[in-house]
């Protein structure tokens, strides 16, 4: 009987054992993986945390929410942007109170950021620098006026010039929130509820967050520029939809198809027109986009997304398409890279499962070929009343932080230091190890 012929891995074994080969220490088939904790090459997947700091005005602009003071975050910054650095990430959602920074035109007070971003750089941890969040300052009232594009101009350009190590940056957190809370809910703010409170506050906004941009862009041409915004859908058990809800469910793109210059529906642009916007307004915004390398931003708790019942009323779905299925539609839409920016939730027992949760999600979406290039637990540390939107003074603790107030971790810290060790140093491009986030200026990019 014939001896049996040797394959190719037969001899392969025999000349260099079961061991492997040589290379494989440096990341063969049998080398390295993607575990360990993320290092500080750009090529790295951007994995987060925030500090929460809304500061909007509720009972008629007469009390401002701050919660950065409300958390604590003012007296214990160093404790907490030790603690970001503790548990091994390297990027930070941080935002610097506007409203208590720009004092007026030409005046700013500087003291706690300057210690604050100082001790940010000391520690090497790469801050995405929130400008505006969901207020004003007193002195420009609210989104209501005209004039705030060209004062948040004016912060967003001394912000720039003051930290010119800073290269990401969120101009303005939410547009569709803050418009929406503050000119047709009458939440914050303005305490609007119209059409056209809600338009006026948007084009107000979203013109601050373009003109922001260019004024960041002048002294930091490669300016990476992650634009945050909600991921919301609203369903209907109606068996014929309503004009309202499927109204509303097309407006939550308006932000983005303003600062992005992609036309919205003829439904959307007569709505516009109807409540406030001009043509020559409209044409300014679809003109181009802002510069700077732009990353879509997608927020994602299970409260964005809605039923409404056959009565009227609302209920949260918690995940019925999920972050997965309503990001993909954003990115249809807008052709970005994407980063999972904030996501959370009130019980403290049900964080990890969320987490993984959302993580999953991540994998999928990079695995159908979708650039998903970072994620955010938002936020670092528990926050106060957001279970009301802020518009109570309850003082609710809502455990939804990577640690409590008292910077004791909660479960969901371990949950997140587990997938740090297990993914850490997967690339920021999903199959694009070559790739990586360059230094070179950012530039018109033309679409073919």
């Amino acid at each position: 009987m014939a001896a049996k012929k040797k394959g190719f891995l037969d001899i392969i074994k025999k000349e260099i054992g079961e061991a492997g080969y040589d290379g494989d220490q440096f990341g063969g088939a049998g080398g390295h993986d993607g575990r360990g904790l993320p290092t500080e090459m750009p090529s790295n997947f951007m994995f987060a945390t925030g500090i929460e700091c809304s500061y909007p005005t509720i009972k008629k602009g007469k009390i401002r929410r701050d919660q950065l003071r409300e958390c604590g975050h003012y007296d214990r910054y160093k404790e907490d942007l030790g603690l970001v650095k503790e548990l091994g990430l390297k990027v930070l959602r941080y935002g610097l109170p506007y409203y208590d920074i720009h004092k007026g035109p030409g005046k700013f007070d500087w003291e706690f950021a300057d210690a604050a971003m100082g001790e940010i750089k000391r520690l090497g941890i790469t801050p995405i620098l929130d400008l505006m969040h969901f207020g004003v300052p007193d002195w420009v009232e609210n989104f209501q006026n005209p004039e705030l594009p060209m004062h948040f101009a004016e912060y967003a350009e001394e912000v720039a010039k003051r930290y010119p190590w800073v290269r990401y940056y969120t101009p303005v957190n939410e547009i569709y929130v803050t418009a929406k809370a503050s000119g047709k809910d009458g939440i914050w703010n303005e305490q609007l509820k119209s059409d056209k409170g809600f338009v006026t506050a948007m084009k107000h906004a979203t013109a601050a967050s373009i003109i922001g941009t260019q004024q960041i862009a002048k002294h930091r041409n490669d300016c990476i520029i992650v634009q945050s915004e909600s991921a919301e859908y609203t369903h209907e058990l109606y068996a014929t939809p309503s004009p309202e809800v499927s109204l509303e469910n097309e407006l939550r793109f308006l932000s983005l198809d303003l600062l992005y210059a992609n036309p919205p529906s003829a439904t959307v642009g007569m709505y516009l027109l109807d409540n406030g916007m001009t043509r020559q307004e409209y044409d300014w915004f679809m003109a181009g986009q802002p510069p700077g390398y732009q990353i879509m931003g997608n927020d994602y708790y299970g409260r964005n997304e809605r039923i409404r019942l056959p009565d009227g009323s609302i209920q949260i779905s918690m995940d019925v398409l999920g972050w997965y299925e309503i990001t993909k539609d954003y990115y249809v839409r807008y052709k970005k890279p994407v980063m999972h920016t904030e996501t959370n939730v009130f019980e403290s027992e049900l964080a990890s499962d969320w987490l993984n949760k959302q993580w999953i999600s991540i994998l999928r979406m990079r695995r159908d070929g979708v650039p998903v290039l970072g994620f955010t637990w938002y936020s670092l540390t528990d926050q106060i009343d957001w279970d009301t939107q802020l518009a109570e003074q309850n003082n609710k603790v809502n455990e939804c932080g990577l640690y409590d107030l008292d910077r004791k971790p909660r479960p969901v810290a371990a949950a997140y230091k587990r997938i740090l060790d297990e993914f850490g140093q997967i690339t920021v491009v999903p199959h694009a190890e070559m790739l990586e986030i360059s230094d070179r200026p950012a530039r018109l990019k033309v679409e073919i």
